[in-house]
Parts: structure tokens; sequence; C-alpha cells
């Protein structure tokens, strides 16, 4: 990454414009995630779209599975292969300007695991991807929700619900909320994850979100993925993208960072 922010003399023009492709775990996502990397949209030519919904994986642990996969020549679970490699190589494949990240939710009880989930996530997109396809192709993932977001900028949350939900933003790290979705509905008996999130995400100020570097390390990593793809490849209007959303001085989740 150039260290000024600015793009690479011979990063420059490469893409006139940038496609990020989504794969989601989460029904909300589905519907709005996009506008949750507006910020990203408004300072590079570049969009975000969802390219459909997959269920959560877990790590796979049966060993007759792992026989039976050994035996038909299987290196990846056959959902897998379909839902996850096939669609990410016919979106990257022959499209030097298209990117792609899957995203999860870690969930407090995954997190014992979650380096063999993001390994099974990732070996469905290295087995089926060339290798500049690969490095196009990310796993990152929401900690321990998207909700836990709405946490850090309450002031967008009352003013999308139209009522004082969250007096303030959370004074710790909103990554090691729980529950925050159960936590909500707590809080207001109507809250709807798909509804309400629909309301409350555009309003998200991630600079806000991010402003704290010793938080937020899920989410700041996947930003810092995005940063640079973009400042490598895309049109970028903001010549301090690269120091955005506490980037150089924030934490960062090493197991998503690497990529």
């Amino acid at each position: 990454m150039n260290g000024t922010g600015a793009q690479a003399p011979e990063a420059r023009g490469r893409c006139d414009f940038c496609t990020f492709g989504l794969v989601v775990t989460g029904e909300g996502e589905e519907e709005f995630l996009p506008a949750f990397f507006r910020s990203l949209s408004a300072r590079a030519g570049c969009s975000f779209r969802v390219l459909r919904r997959i269920g959560q994986r877990k790590p796979i642990t049966s060993e007759a599975r792992k026989i039976r996969m050994v035996g038909s020549g299987q290196v990846i679970p056959t959902e897998d292969e379909r839902e996850i490699g096939l669609p990410a190589r016919r979106f990257l494949r022959g499209q030097p300007c298209h990117f792609l990240i899957l995203i999860d939710d870690v969930e407090d009880e995954r997190r014992p695991f979650l380096a063999q989930v993001f390994a099974r996530y990732r070996k469905a997109l290295d087995t089926l991807l060339r290798s500049d396809e690969q490095r196009r192709a990310a796993v990152h993932f929401f900690a321990n929700m998207l909700e836990a977001y709405y946490y850090a900028h309450s002031a967008a949350v009352n003013e999308a619900l139209g009522r004082v939900l969250l007096d303030a933003d959370h004074a710790g790290d909103v990554e090691t909320i729980r529950h925050p979705k159960n936590d909500l509905k707590g809080r207001f008996p109507g809250f709807d994850e798909r509804t309400h999130g629909a309301l409350i995400v555009p309003r998200l100020d991630l600079d806000h979100v991010l402003c704290n570097p010793q938080t937020c390390a899920f989410l700041r990593s996947m930003f810092g993925w995005c940063v640079r793809q973009l400042i490598e490849h895309c049109p970028v209007h903001d010549p301090d993208l690269s120091n955005r959303y506490q980037l150089q001085s924030g934490v960062h989740e090493s197991l998503t960072a690497r990529q």
C-alpha cells in the first residue's frame, strides 16, 4: 500500500470501476449489506452487491465423512463447491475488476473453532480459483454479528428508530458483546433485524464506528482488505483513504488480516 494513501503510479487507471461481490450468511445482510460499505463507494469508483446467501459452515469433524470425501476424490464438500467455489469463480473469472468477500458471523460459541471455519471457507475458494483470483477473494467476519456495530454509533440507531434505544456509544469493544441482537430485542421488544436494520445500516458512519484504534479488529481487517484492493486496482477519489478507519494505527484480526 502506498503510505501516502494515493494510488501507486503503476496501479492508476487499471480499472475504471470496481465491483465487490458479497457472499453472506445472514438474511438481513442479504437485503441491506451494500449500504454498510457506502463510505468506500463514496471514496472510490466501486460498488458492492450481494451475490448470494449461504448457510453457515462448521468444521468437518466427522471421520466417516472425511473418509467418504477421500474415497470419492473430493477435496472440498460438494455443497462448498456448489455454493461457494463455483459462484466465486463465475464472478471473478475474466473480470480483473471484480472482488469477492465471503462474510460470516463470529458468534461467541464459534470462537473456539473459528480458525477451522475460516480454513474451510478459504479452502472452498482456493480450490476453485486461480492464483490471481484467490488474491481477489477474501473471508471476513462480523463479531459477533452485524448488529454489534450499532452500539458503536448510538446516534444512528436512535435516529433510525425515532427513539432513544441506546443512551451512548458502547464504552468498550462492541465486538465482545455476546449477543447484540438479543440485547436490542430486550431493549425494544418490537425490534426486527431486517426491517429496522434496513433503517439503521444506511445511517452508520464507519469512520465513527472505527474511530477507536483499540476496538473492532475484525471489522477493521475487512475494511483494510477492501482499501488495499481499491488502492491497488481502482480509481480512488479520497487521497487519504489508506489512513481512514484507523487502518494504520488500529488493531486488526490476525486470522483474516493476512489475506
